[in-house]
């Protein structure tokens, strides 16, 4: 159980957090909700420990994206993310394919272009990147290197080939060219796939990246319980409430050597 609240405390430590957090000066809350995200959000969430600040960055991040949020508040996220170093250009715009590819094409391009309108305001030189794919191979070869980029991340065998979904979209595409690209590390990779898991709803999708996060070592059950309490900033207390489920279950499999399922 958590210690005793002390309101005027809370309320310092979340305005000091949230002018720090979103590079952005801080302003007296004219309405309830902007209290509640000075005190709450910022004084009680993002002031947590056990979850690492560029975790939290990228949780915030695409969480907002994935909702029908203003472009303000992620480009504040943005902005603080880079001007506190916890993320560079070059990770970020890895980050943004990566979600793309998770939460859907729209959404990330609409990160992109809000990344790219940030990065002009802070007059960074643009990031260059790594090709997508440079070198002609097979299908068999293409299939091949997806399953074991695959296997490494998910800890389970990929899915056979034969339909397109499957066989091009997820292992070909998804894991044989975005989740094997340099610029962005796999536990950075992970906590994006688990908000666009958590936004899905989708019972499969949870349930394989949750286990698949803590079995490979990519996450302790702590850090995911503080996943689940910084998506639902953004995701809302239903969806956390799902992942939050799912996160207790997995996590008992995983101690005792059990599969997702």
């Amino acid at each position: 159980m958590s210690g005793p609240l002390d309101p005027q405390q809370r309320a310092q430590q979340g305005a000091a957090l949230q002018a720090q957090l979103l590079a952005t000066p801080a302003t007296a809350p004219a309405t309830p909700l902007q209290a509640a995200t000075r005190d709450f959000v910022f004084g009680e969430i993002w002031s947590r420990p056990g979850l690492d600040r560029r975790a939290r960055y990228l949780i915030a991040i695409c969480s907002a994206a994935c909702e029908p949020a203003s472009a303000e508040i992620i480009e504040q996220y943005l902005r603080g993310a880079l001007q506190s170093q916890a993320l560079t250009l070059a990770e970020l715009r890895e980050a943004a394919l990566h979600f793309a590819a998770y939460a859907g094409w729209s959404r990330g391009m609409s990160l992109d272009a809000a990344l790219t309108r940030v990065a002009g305001q802070l007059g960074l030189t643009p990031a260059g990147y790594a090709p997508i794919q440079t070198q002609p191979c097979s299908a068999e070869a293409r299939h091949a290197a997806g399953s074991a980029s695959f296997i490494e991340a998910m800890r389970f065998n990929a899915p056979p080939p034969g339909v397109p979904f499957f066989e091009i979209g997820i292992v070909g595409f998804l894991f044989g060219e975005i989740w094997s690209r340099p610029g962005l590390d796999q536990r950075a990779r992970r906590w994006i796939t688990l908000v666009a898991a958590a936004d899905s709803a989708s019972t499969a999708p949870i349930r394989t990246h949750s286990w698949a996060a803590m079995a490979s070592g990519n996450a302790s059950v702590a850090e995911m319980n503080e996943f689940v309490f910084q998506y639902a900033i953004h995701g809302g207390w239903p969806k956390a409430s799902v992942m939050q489920t799912t996160v207790l279950q997995m996590a008992e499999r995983v101690a005792k050597g059990l599969s997702y399922d």
